[in-house]
């Protein structure tokens, strides 16, 4: 031990970066990794690579009053099942859907993708699975990643755990925000369905599934024929690709993304005043996965429904003469599709029969 200048006795060991917790040649490895999944979603606007201090991206052709269009989101509790799984290459995709569906509610085609990964400490193969599913979610959506922050955290995180964000940028015609604002009595309401979960509900989930019931992460599913986590973390589905399709070729009033909350909630962020949406309950079937939850917690079937999708993912809201057109579409394009209720007059809202 030697003084300091005010006489404290400290270590003659030197410290550097990395034993303080930020380890600077792992974070540059997983950099290196990450340019190559983030070179397999360039799009011909995109102006040069990963590495840049900004990215560049400009306006596509075809546009005449382009308007960018923009969201931020996470995956939430998602991510406490990727940890007990030790899977973390699904992630990525969910944190994609969050923000691209989003884009998608008001016709934007998604443009770029940015994310933020924040870690307890940088593992470069851990890094580079978390980035393949943000990679591959962009691919799905038809956007680039183009940049991103990873943060060597260890006094905030928990060994071995992380948190995500991610922020989208799209675009659309002005003439073509789709913002509800048509929506009258009489018109459609169409349901595409989940493909599980998706990003919500996730602590209650948990709470029942892994405490009520203890059952393990890798333990069966009651009424499904995988796991627990096969379950659980089965990606959010993006709907980008089959929906600008459609906005091609039908008229869409309003389209809703179902994520926390539920159609409960979220439908009514579309509607005009006036409009209320009734939904048949008897449209579409509940997956069983809803159904465990509901029985083994004792939840009730107002707080599953503003709480959890209820296996429909996105809603649009279409003309009585466009609605079967609409759905066909949608089907040729590989999405199950339900009619699955109605605009009535009353005040704003959702109602279930």
């Amino acid at each position: 031990m030697r003084p300091t200048l005010e006489g404290r006795l400290l270590s003659p060991d030197p410290l550097t970066y990395r034993a303080a917790g930020v380890d600077i040649t792992a974070g540059d490895e997983a950099v290196r990794r990450i340019a190559r999944l983030a070179a397999s979603t360039h799009r011909p606007e995109v102006l040069g690579g990963v590495g840049a201090f900004a990215a560049f991206c400009r306006i596509p052709a075809g546009y005449r009053e382009p308007v960018l269009v923009s969201s931020t989101d996470g995956v939430g509790t998602k991510l406490k099942i990727a940890f007990l799984a030790d899977r973390h290459d699904t992630v990525g995709i969910d944190l994609v859907a969050m923000g691209v569906n989003d884009l998608l509610v008001h016709g934007a085609e998604p443009l770029y993708f940015l994310d933020y990964l924040a870690v307890n400490r940088v593992d470069p193969a851990r890094i580079e699975a978390i980035v393949s599913g943000i990679a591959a979610g962009c691919r799905d959506a038809g956007c680039a990643l183009v940049g991103g922050e990873t943060a060597e955290m260890g006094d905030f995180y928990a060994p071995g755990e992380y948190d995500l964000a991610g922020f989208a940028v799209g675009v659309v015609e002005r003439s073509g925000i789709v913002t509800g604002a048509e929506v009258e009595p009489g018109d459609r309401v169409l349901g595409l369905a989940a493909s599980g979960l998706h990003s919500n509900g996730y602590t209650l989930a948990r709470k029942v599934l892994l405490e009520r019931l203890s059952l393990g992460i890798n333990a069966p599913m009651p009424g499904a024929a995988r796991t627990v986590a096969d379950e659980l973390l089965t990606p959010t589905r993006i709907y980008v690709k089959p929906v600008l399709s459609l906005l091609q070729a039908v008229p869409v009033l309003a389209m809703a993304h179902i994520t926390g909350g539920g159609i409960t909630e979220n439908l009514p962020r579309v509607l005009p005043e006036g409009a209320r949406a009734v939904i048949d309950r008897s449209a579409w079937s509940v997956p069983p996965v809803f159904r465990v939850i509901q029985e083994a917690g004792q939840v009730d079937e107002v707080e599953m429904r503003r709480t959890f999708n209820m296996g429909l993912g996105y809603l649009l809201v279409v003309r009585p003469r466009d609605a079967a057109p609409a759905a066909a579409h949608l089907r040729a394009a590989g999405e199950q599709v339900f009619e699955v209720g109605e605009i009535r007059a009353g005040a704003r809202g959702v109602e279930y029969v």
